[in-house]
């Protein structure tokens, strides 16, 4: 069974989107990461060193949103296989990256794209 570690609600702002005034100005975001990993040898060492650290998760998060983007999926999947390639316990993870009161036409509190990627 594999056990998962979540970081839920990574606030952020970043310059993401295909207008150019989203370019310029910028919106907030949300992101929700979860890796999947065999958490058991971790919990019986109680060791950092023997774990995913959630320090490191978030800052892969942080730095791959800063990489302007037209498309949530492409920051997305920058996420993912940055986790798969720095992590090497973990064996999936799923990121959510939301975009909060996208600028459109209708009354929408944010759109997401959730992305997940496995070894």
């Amino acid at each position: 069974m594999k056990q998962q570690i979540k970081v839920k609600n990574i606030r952020i702002y970043a310059f993401h989107g295909c207008l150019e005034e989203e370019a310029k100005i910028g919106s907030n975001y949300r992101c929700d990461l979860t890796v999947f990993a065999d958490l058991t040898h971790s919990a019986q060492t109680d060791e950092l060193s023997d774990t995913i650290d959630y320090v490191s998760l978030t800052a892969i998060v942080k730095e791959e949103m800063q990489i302007r983007a037209k498309l949530l999926e492409t920051v997305a999947k920058r996420i993912a296989d940055r986790v798969l390639k720095l992590h090497d316990r973990v064996s999936r993870c799923r990121i959510s990256v939301s975009k909060i009161s996208p600028p459109i036409e209708a009354d929408v509190e944010e759109v997401a794209v959730v992305w997940e990627e496995k070894r």
